[in-house]
This record gives C-alpha cells, sequence and structure tokens, in this order.
C-alpha cells in the first residue's frame, strides 16, 4: 500500500482499504513505514542527498494509520460492551 502520494478521492480509497484491513496487515505497514522514517533520518544525518517533502509524506502516513488502528480498537472496544 503507497499511503504517502494519495490527494482527494484516492486517499478516500486508501482510507477504505485501511479500514478494511486486517489489524496484522495494519502492524506490518506500520513497521514497514517507520524502517522508511528511520532511512530518511539517518540519510540526513549521513549528508546524503534527500527529498525534504518524503519526511512529511511519511509521517502524515504513520498518523492516519495509528488513527485507523486506533478506530479499529474503539469499535472492538464497543462492540464488547
Amino acid at each position: 500500500m503507497d499511503l504517502k502520494q494519495r490527494k482527494g478521492r484516492d486517499a478516500e480509497a486508501v482510507l477504505k482499504q485501511l479500514r478494511g484491513g486486517k489489524p496484522e496487515e495494519l502492524n506490518e505497514e506500520l513497521i514497514k513505514l517507520r524502517k522508511e522514517q528511520f532511512g530518511l533520518r539517518l540519510q540526513r544525518a549521513t549528508g546524503q542527498p534527500v527529498k525534504p517533502d518524503q519526511y512529511s509524506k511519511v509521517r502524515r502516513a504513520i498518523a492516519r494509520l495509528k488513527t485507523v488502528t486506533r478506530e479499529a480498537q474503539l469499535r472492538a472496544a464497543g462492540e464488547k460492551k
């Protein structure tokens, strides 16, 4: 899933796909994004050229994924009551 470069209807489609995903898949995607974020920080620290917009795209993708995960947790907790 490419969560970073979506706008408008594409973003809605990605969110729909995320909300329909399994928690294991969401965690795997989160780990992948965290590794990418670490790689970007490492590149910046070592002086390698990096596109500055990638930092915010990855950060927003992580936030989006965490939001969807939290929504699923709250929905599951609400169903248990």
